[in-house]
């Protein structure tokens, strides 16, 4: 990892910027703060190993909606929740729409480095995911239109007799590009050349 991991902190109560940054840094966590969703959003520069510390009430966009426009802009940023006061309705769909907490203020150094610790995890989860989709999505990129053809047919269960007769091409035309897409793919076997490209497939 090439960067430590950090929490970025945002809230527009100057104090609870200060306390929160203070606590952090006694654990040894790097941190960057902001004093609102839009100047946060404006930065768009996060670590690939990190999560954010967001208050729920703030003047202009508020965090439950600047975890919306998160999601929207595909970025997977762990986001821990606080507020002034509790409001399990709200809670919860914070939890539901993939916030690792929510926590009410104040917040001791041990609860909140607990939900810290849990959202560095699930930030390395994710990136190691997107790497890896990443690395599939390149492998899948150097098929031909006609390997992809015969990869599509494979993973569906078609026999190479099958997929000839299909394509209009020969059985040994066939065996030669699935070949191919093997080699290129990096897969074994049939399935996981489905995994392969089930992984990669773009998101409905």
């Amino acid at each position: 990892m090439n960067n430590p991991p950090k929490v970025y902190i945002v809230d527009d109560d100057p104090t609870i910027r200060e306390s929160l940054t203070l606590l952090l840094e006694q654990e040894q966590v790097t941190v960057e703060s902001f004093a609102s969703a839009n100047d946060f959003l404006a930065a768009d520069r996060w670590l690939p190993v990190s999560c954010a510390i967001v208050d729920i009430h703030m003047p202009g966009m508020d965090g439950m909606e600047l975890q919306k426009e998160l999601a929207r802009r595909g970025c997977q940023l762990p986001l821990i929740f606080l507020t002034g006061y509790g409001d399990i309705p709200q809670s919860v769909r914070a939890i539901k729409s993939g916030a690792i907490d929510f926590l009410t203020k104040p917040v001791t150094a041990r609860v909140l480095m607990k939900s810290v610790q849990a959202a560095f995890v699930e930030s390395i989860c994710l990136h190691a995911q997107a790497e890896k989709v990443t690395g599939l999505t390149s492998r899948l990129a150097g098929l031909t239109d006609r390997e992809r053809e015969v990869m599509l047919l494979a993973v569906e269960g078609l026999t190479n007799k099958e997929i000839a007769r299909q394509l209009g091409i020969s059985y040994r035309t066939v065996e030669v590009h699935r070949a191919r897409v093997m080699h290129k793919t990096g897969a074994n076997t049939v399935l996981e050349l489905a995994r392969i490209a089930a992984t990669s497939a773009p998101a409905p």
